[in-house]
């Protein structure tokens, strides 16, 4: 009973982080090796490091504090920071005010980091997390799903309010593919097979998939063009957002979230 209970409030949970925008991620210009920013995001606030250079080349340390300003654009302000020379006893450091630093992202995956540092200028750069491993997805989950099915053909089809349980199962090739096959188990849903198969295109922490969904079932679905967006591994399972027209006129906005399978 306690796992039982336990799966459901991770499944709740997750569920309603899916449709938070996460940006924690190491960041760098692809045709600029050698220098970016490591960003952690807590709720609406953002702190960055710089790894950049001085006029001599040498590593200088800035960090930033920035905050949603309601149009999904961060924005505050970017400190210089020194301190104690690591072989020697701790003496403490120095934080300058310095300047001003922005994030604005254009989707899951890229953004524009712009900068101020008082006397010295502007510095802005088309910036993408940066990939560093493959994460491993294949495993066998239990979830649920919740978004809008909107804009149907026939009106009887829209559903503003979808919800869904289901049985994941997920089948990977290292960066390169993915199918994701979904048992739909909950009363209004049952017998609803749709599996969700494509290639994987990797930035730093997430996945992308310009997928191929079919469904069999009571409703018979497909093969129709989706994308999976900010698909990645958690703590406990796996999240992402599909969405896309999904037949009959109707467009998909639906975001899932499972956690592996635990013993009853």
């Amino acid at each position: 009973m306690l796992k039982r209970l336990a799966l459901l409030v991770c499944l709740l949970l997750a569920t309603a982080r899916a449709a938070a925008h996460e940006y924690t991620d190491v960041y760098y210009d692809i045709a600029e090796p050698g220098w970016g920013i490591f960003l952690v995001q807590s709720d609406t606030t953002e702190f960055i490091a710089f790894f950049i250079y001085g006029p001599d080349g040498k590593p200088v340390w800035y960090t930033a504090q920035l905050t949603d300003d309601g149009t999904g654009k961060y924005a505050g302000s970017l400190y210089a920071i020194t301190g104690t020379y690591f072989v020697n006893p701790w003496q403490g450091f120095n934080v300058s005010a310095a300047g001003t630093a922005s994030f604005q992202p254009s989707d899951n995956y890229h953004a524009t980091l712009s900068y101020t540092v008082n006397g010295a200028g502007t510095v802005t750069k088309a910036i993408q997390r940066q990939t560093l491993t493959s994460y491993p997805m294949a495993a066998n989950y239990s979830g649920s799903m919740a978004g809008a099915i909107t804009g149907c053909n026939d009106p009887t089809r829209n559903d503003p309010a979808f919800r869904a349980r289901y049985g994941l199962t997920v089948e990977q090739t290292g960066d390169q593919s993915a199918s994701l096959t979904f048992t739909f188990v909950d009363t209004a849903h049952s017998g609803i097979v749709c599996t969700v198969t494509g290639p994987l295109s990797h930035f730093g922490r997430l996945y992308e998939m310009a997928a191929t969904l079919t469904c069999t079932g009571a409703t018979n679905v497909g093969p129709i063009a989706v994308t999976i967006e900010a698909l990645h591994p958690t703590g406990q399972g796996i999240e992402g957002h599909l969405k896309g027209a999904t037949g009959g006129g109707c467009t998909s906005s639906l975001h899932f979230s499972a956690v592996g399978a635990v013993n009853q």
